[in-house]
């Protein structure tokens, strides 16, 4: 038999925290199993740099993990333990360009209008990395994530209650209250069919173009909000 393995999925700067806490405590327990753990990166910046093997030097070409994952979810034996990872917008996906070529890596630009053959392919590979690439990928074959019947029977029949805090407990819950995300929420049904655009104002007045040409339907409903990096650091620095 060959040995056990399970995989654990290095994304982006979000849930590095929750690596850093999580993951020696699996390795310790699958240590004492004989169970190994490897890790794979599948961030934006590795899926980035797997697309363009040709433009790299040796040294610096990656492996294209989100794709060998994705062979392995397919299969019944496979154990991946995938953490959150970006849903890469095109201005995070230029940022990730743009830092990956101040390291050094020949990676072409984004284009934005594409001008020629070359351009579109290269559109083209980027459009593969882009929104939300990984989860269809880890979700297919056997990755099931409905509860059982005898599950939703047994949670319907005995609702979990939460008990209250013992006293003395330090245990608290802090939110923003505002410039979060739930605060800026905006919700709006359309009256009918209609093209739109996602534009960022800056102080200066300066709009740039999100995305352009988004379709939407008749009573659809379009949600948006922000949030204000400046009042999230203030509101960490003020509740840690």
């Amino acid at each position: 038999m060959t040995e056990p393995v399970i995989i654990y999925t290095h994304t982006d700067e979000a849930p590095a925290l929750a690596t850093a806490s999580l993951l020696p405590i699996i390795e310790a327990f699958t240590r004492a199993a004989d169970v190994a753990v490897e890790t794979r990166d599948i961030s934006l910046a590795a899926r980035v740099l797997a697309a363009f093997p040709e433009k790299l030097t040796t040294e610096q070409q990656v492996g294209d993990a989100l794709a060998e994952l994705g062979g392995l979810a397919t299969e019944p034996e496979a154990n991946i333990i995938k953490l959150p990872n970006i849903s890469a917008s095109i201005p995070q996906l230029k940022a990730a360009i743009a830092e990956l070529q101040a390291k050094g890596f020949d990676i072409p630009d984004y284009p934005d209008e594409p001008e020629n053959a070359e351009d579109h392919y290269t559109l083209s590979r980027y459009g593969k990395i882009k929104g939300s690439a990984v989860n269809p990928v880890l979700r297919e074959g056997n990755s099931d994530r409905r509860a059982p019947l005898s599950v939703k029977n047994y949670a319907r029949k005995h609702p979990h209650l939460n008990k209250p805090f013992a006293e003395g407990s330090k245990t608290r819950v802090a939110t923003m209250g505002h410039d979060d995300f739930f605060s800026n929420e905006l919700s709006v049904v359309l009256p009918e069919e209609d093209t739109l655009q996602i534009r960022f104002v800056g102080e200066d007045g300066t709009e740039t173009v999100l995305k352009d040409e988004l379709t939407v339907l008749k009573g659809e409903v379009i949600d948006a909000t922000f949030m204000s990096a400046k009042a999230l650091d203030a509101f960490l620095a003020e509740t840690i």
